[in-house]
């Protein structure tokens, strides 16, 4: 009871001291983790004196220099230098760690060069590659397939070079196929006709599945639910087309022709052809992105009949609660529907990066909340899907939709231990001028976080890796993913661990091993060792893999299963 009241008396006390900052209109923190972006700091809270009072810059701060001159503690801290953003930074200005106007930004790029976390053995290094439109494969409608096969190999070498190890392959960008499929037409996209299968005849799902594993990539089929047409694409829709099956749950909405997420004959479509490509495709994973309901278009997106049909059936929620729910059930639903075909089949989504504007306090932006009718958040918290990647297309610096501020608020929302993966817009080095610095910054800002499971990045799109725009490629490669990495193991998926290689023969220069006879093997890992013991990836192999060609020494050689648990080790001398 003693103590019990000393703690209460500390908390107490605690409380007392920081409500000096709350007074002046300021939070407490630790400046040495967190930023005062655009204020500055006093000493107002209690506790040790990392602990400081970050108080917002008003018209009369901004005027005065004594107000911020000395709240530059966290830029100073991780070995920056505090100038007035017009001025000199080669690198680039990587964060908004400087007090008083928000034109003062923290230089962290003295030497030239980004201060990189070290690459880590597990980690989601994905990518999309996008088929809608044509943005990154094929890159015609008009390709032969024989250049769409080598458009799609030049993507995964690519991503072989670069150490990426998933590959989210978009199968499905509008009620259509990139696969043989029973249920919907094929994509316009591909062949330039919609409804029908390329010639001569090939399958791309299965083609893009076998190449990935035989490079150690894991495959994402990427799914957008709802979205029927974009309606400047010039084509007609195939007969057995959702929105030619369902046509009074397809709406002419803005630029596109979209499915009604309350109608349960189009959820039921929805189901049956997500859970057709696990049933019949190794894949690793099924992918959504951020298009729930639409994207709004000046107007009420037209579903009064279905909701009044709900609302006749008993319904009491709210319009808003009400659409939530559908896209809720819809996620519940897949999340055992896949797991229950296939155990290993990680299921994640990839939200707008914002929940809310005001989560966390000073963001400002988008409400998918309440424009979207998506609430991630829900998912995450409820355990509804294995990886969460919001897409956090913004810059480092600017306060209102701040990198690291949004990232650390998703990450507080993870209860049940799920992963997350941020996505980061890639083509922006393309689009608006973005430095590579930044892209590698966020990624070392991920990785920072990596006990909170931040555990990885994908990067829309493929097209700068492709084209290696800016240098991406080879900066990348000599300071971000400068080894391979395996993704992530998910226990809640499975925690069996596969069988140790078997019949590993030695000669100069190489290593041989039997095949895999249990179908449980993903990936081959291939580790050295030095004189301390210390191990170092060197090759991550594709599950037909049998020999490899290395340099004298000692390594590890271990299988690594659907889920991405690890065997024991055997140990190989190589002379």
């Amino acid at each position: 009871m003693a103590l019990k009241l000393l703690f209460l008396l500390a908390f107490v006390s605690a409380a007392r001291a920081d409500s000096h900052c709350t007074a002046h209109g300021g939070v407490c923190t630790d400046y040495r983790y967190t930023t005062c972006k655009g204020g500055y700091l006093q000493h107002l809270c209690n506790g040790d004196s990392n602990r400081q009072c970050c108080i917002s810059c008003d018209d009369a701060c901004q005027a005065n220099e004594v107000y911020w001159s000395g709240s530059d503690d966290s830029c100073t801290y991780a070995g920056g230098l505090c100038k007035h953003d017009t001025n000199y930074c080669p690198g680039g200005y990587v964060s908004g760690m400087c007090g008083g106007p928000s034109y003062r930004r923290c230089c962290l790029q003295e030497t030239g060069a980004p201060t990189i976390t070290p690459s880590p053995s597990r980690e989601f290094r994905g990518v999309w590659v996008a088929t809608v439109s044509n943005i990154d494969w094929p890159s015609s409608r008009h390709l032969s397939t024989e250049q769409q096969k080598a458009e799609l190999i030049t993507i995964l070498d690519r991503m072989v070079e670069l150490n990426l190890n998933a590959i989210v392959f978009q199968v499905r960008p509008a009620g259509d196929a990139f696969y043989d499929s029973q249920l919907e037409p094929w994509s316009y996209y591909l062949a330039g006709r919609h409804g029908s299968a390329p010639t001569p005849f090939y399958d791309p799902l299965a083609f893009a599945i076998e190449e990935s594993h035989r490079r150690g990539i894991e495959l994402h089929a990427w799914f957008n639910p709802y979205r029927a047409k974009t309606k400047a694409a010039g084509y007609s829709l195939a007969p057995n087309h959702m929105a030619k099956r369902f046509p009074q749950y397809a709406y002419d909405y803005g630029s596109y022709i979209w499915m009604d997420p309350g109608a349960q004959e189009v959820a039921d479509h929805t189901y049956d052809v997500i859970i057709d490509v696990v049933r019949r495709y190794d894949v690793d994973g099924i992918h959504f992105d951020d298009y729930f309901y639409p994207y709004v278009s000046g107007v009420d997106f037209p579903d009064s009949a279905t909701y009044q049909a709900y609302q006749t059936s008993g319904g009491t929620m709210s319009k808003a609660d009400w659409r939530r729910d559908n896209v809720n059930r819809l996620v519940r639903w897949l999340n055992s529907g896949i797991h229950a075909e296939k155990s290993h089949v990680k299921f994640g989504i990839s939200p707008f990066g914002i929940w809310r504007s005001g989560y966390p306090a000073g963001i400002v932006g988008f409400s998918q909340y309440d424009s979207l009718y998506a609430d991630p958040k829900f998912w995450l918290e409820q355990g509804l899907v294995d990886y969460l990647a919001p897409q956090l297309y913004w810059m480092i610096d600017p306060p209102q939709q701040s990198y690291p501020a949004l990232l650390d608020w998703w990450l507080d929302q993870n209860p049940l231990q799920r992963h997350v993966y941020t996505g980061n817009y890639l083509s922006r080095i393309l689009t608006d001028g973005w430095p590579v610095s930044e892209l590698m910054n966020q990624v070392s800002l991920s990785r920072d976080r990596a006990d909170r499971l931040s555990l990885g990045n994908i990067m829309f799109s493929m097209k700068p890796f492709r084209d290696n725009s800016d240098g991406v490629v080879d900066a990348f490669k000599s300071q971000v993913y400068t080894s391979p990495a395996l993704t992530p193991a998910m226990p809640w998926l499975g925690s069996r661990a596969p069988k140790a290689p078997s019949g590993v023969q030695v000669a100069p220069n190489s290593i041989t091993w039997s095949g895999d006879s249990t179908g449980d093997v993903r990936v081959w890992t291939l580790y050295s060792q030095d004189r301390d013991g210390r191990l170092s990836m060197v090759k991550l192999l594709g599950a037909d893999t049998t020999t490899t060609t290395v340099d004298p020494g000692t390594y590890i050689l271990k299988a690594v299963d659907r889920v991405g648990n690890e065997s024991s080790d055997v140990i190989v001398d190589v002379p």
